[in-house]
Parts: C-alpha cells; structure tokens; sequence
C-alpha cells in the first residue's frame, strides 16, 4: 500500500513537548496532522511556531479527549486514518498524590477514545507508553519481554492502557495498535522555535539543568552519588525528541501499510550518567551549571537503558542523535525562549465542530 500525502493523522495531545514535534516530523514525512487539544499543560503559542517552522496552516480543535462523541465527530470530519495519543498527566510524584486524577486521564481517556474511534471506522492507533511500565528492572539493557512491574500510579495507567488495547485487538483484528515504550526524551527541535515548556518545577533532568544554565535556577540537585555506576550516578537513555518524533511516523507508517500490531521501546540502547550529561551540556552552552548531591530519591534505580533491537526490526528505525546534539539543541531553545512560549492569544472554539462547553472536572492533559 502506498501512503498519499493527504493521509491525515489526529494527534491527541499535539500542542505539547513531544506532540508539537511529532506534528513537524509528520509535516516532513507528507502526513496531515490533526492536534486535538485542551491545553491544559501546553501552550496555544506553540501553533503560531509550528506554523512559523513547517510554512503550513495548523489544523487544530480545542477540546478534550474525555469527551468521546466531540473526538469521534472531529475523526469523521477529517477523515482520520490513525490517531496517535499523547494526552494524558504524566508526573510520577504527582501520581502519587492524585491517584484518581491519574487514572480518571490517562485510563478514562484512552476508553474514551477507542469509543470515539470505533464510531468513526478509524482502527488504527499509536500509544504513548513509558518505560517506567518495567519497574526495577533485574538488568539491562530491558528487553520488550521483560516482565513489567509498575511503582507508580502513572505507570500502573500506562500498563493498564497497554492491557486496555491488547484486549480490544484480541477481541477484533481490526484493530491496529502500535505500543511505544518511550525512555528519557530531551533536547529540542534544532530550529530553537519548539522545545519543551514545563511549568513550575522540571521533573525531568534536562530542562532543569537549562534553567540553571540561563539562571533560572541556582543549581541542581544530583540525587545519588553512590550507585553502582561508573561515577556512583544514576544511569539513564536519554532520546533526542527529534528522533522520538520520526519513530512515531514510522510506527504510523507501519500500522498503516503492514496492518500488524506492536509493542517497542524507543530509546537509544546506550546509558548516560547524570554528570555525563552536564559534561555535555557544558560543552554546548560554554557555561558551568552548578550542583550539588543529594540523597537518593526513593524509588531511583541505578541504571535504565533500552535494547533497541526490536523497534529497528519491526519499525526500520533507530536514534541517530547523539548526546552532544541534545545538548546543544536543548541549550539553543532555552537560550532563545528563556521563559518558554510567550503569551499569546486564547484560542477560541469555531462555530459548529468544536470543544464542548463543559470540561471535565479532571482535564487530560498533554503528554
């Protein structure tokens, strides 16, 4: 089967870090992407940049994937032939504190939007999975047949979906669902127009350790100095959000010409440690970023790294970006946006097809 450019793909999700990206690797490869989102956790700056950066209109629906019948009719009025589903909340310490919050996104989301697809004819899905699904691992690098078991409530949902889907292809082969188990993504687009835009606090270790470079924050804090790793800190894949971005459409462009499901990781297969990653980072900006250590956080492994194998059989993908190139792109968005998206215009529902008066007590956020 041979994909005409006109294949028009919905993003769940699409205005934030990764779907922003994913929507420019999808303008590259010929697709049409469709970001439907609430921007709950995303900017409505990010549109004007992606415009700015592909020199195509946006196409766009304001609206929440909680609501089933409004996600079906946007599938029927584009014609979608797939769906790749980034919404959802996906801070593990958060989790915690807000289990039902959790589970209310990221599961009744997903069951939200199956329902929508099954009334639109549109079978064929790309999941946003985590690595966090394998728990502690006994080794690595972690295989996709490694046993998964989940120490958080926002792994536990990731799993939970993962089970959702493979009873729904068991129960009808229509079904087409393409399972990415994401590692660390991070760096930016390298135009420096997108990039990832947390609010309050990072999670993660890359934007944190950008606002120190720009002065944003005093210093970071390294959690373990004694694992047993080759400088005592934790071990981690970090993935270029460019590469991430070009596996998803190659998982959309599989589903859709070779019609089989799948579940892979999306890393590198290699292991950075933390103060590996300032040294690189160092290097790319030219300026020192202060830290200090810090006990270890409960529940940190020492080391988390994929084998890769699997998604360049079944995909013909593989990370080509190297640590230095997430890095300096990383380092270029923050030194160009050194307080993220500016603020720009609300955007407003158009008449007819758009999002629904009453949002859900419990938003889904973007992935």
């Amino acid at each position: 089967m041979t994909l005409e450019k006109t294949t028009t793909i919905l993003l769940t999700g699409g205005a934030g870090y990764i779907g922003s990206h994913t929507f420019a690797a999808l303008i590259d490869a010929g697709y049409q992407p469709v970001i439907l989102d609430n921007f709950s956790n995303s900017h409505p700056a990010v549109l004007d940049r992606l415009q700015q950066l592909t020199g195509q209109r946006v196409v766009r629906e304001r609206g929440d994937v909680l609501h089933a019948g409004f996600v079906a009719e946007v599938l029927r009025h584009y014609a979608c032939e797939a769906v790749i589903h980034f919404a959802g909340v996906k801070a593990v310490g958060e989790s915690v504190q807000q289990p039902l919050k959790y589970y209310s996104n990221n599961v009744g989301g997903l069951v939200s939007l199956l329902q929508a697809m099954e009334t639109s004819a549109c079978r064929s899905v790309v999941f946003s999975s985590s690595a966090t699904v394998y728990g502690d691992p006994a080794s690595v690098p972690i295989h996709e047949q490694f046993p998964c078991a989940p120490e958080s409530p926002y792994a536990q949902t990731k799993l939970m979906c993962e089970d959702i889907l493979a009873s729904l292809g068991a129960a009808d082969p229509a079904w087409r669902v393409g399972v990415l188990r994401y590692f660390n993504p991070v760096g930016a687009h390298p135009s420096g127009l997108i990039g990832e835009n947390p609010r309050g606090t990072p999670n993660n270790l890359m934007p944190y350790v950008t606002q120190v470079a720009v002065g944003k924050r005093a210093r970071l804090q390294v959690f373990g100095d004694d694992y047993l790793t080759p400088d005592g800190t934790g071990v981690r894949d970090y993935l270029h959000v460019m590469d991430l971005a070009e596996g998803h459409v190659a998982a959309v462009q599989a589903l859709l010409t070779r019609h089989q499901s799948f579940t892979v990781n999306l890393g590198t297969g290699k292991g950075v440690s933390v103060l590996e990653v300032l040294s690189a980072f160092e290097r790319a900006s030219g300026r020192r970023v202060p830290f200090e250590f810090a006990p270890r956080r409960a529940g940190d492994v020492a080391q988390y790294y994929a084998d890769v194998s699997l998604a360049e059989a079944v995909l013909g993908w593989r990370a080509t970006r190297t640590l230095d190139d997430m890095c300096r792109d990383s380092w270029r968005w923050q030194q160009t946006n050194p307080e993220g998206y500016e603020a720009g215009p609300d955007i407003p529902p158009r008449p007819g097809l758009r999002s629904r008066p009453n949002e859900p007590a419990q938003p889904a956020a973007v992935a």
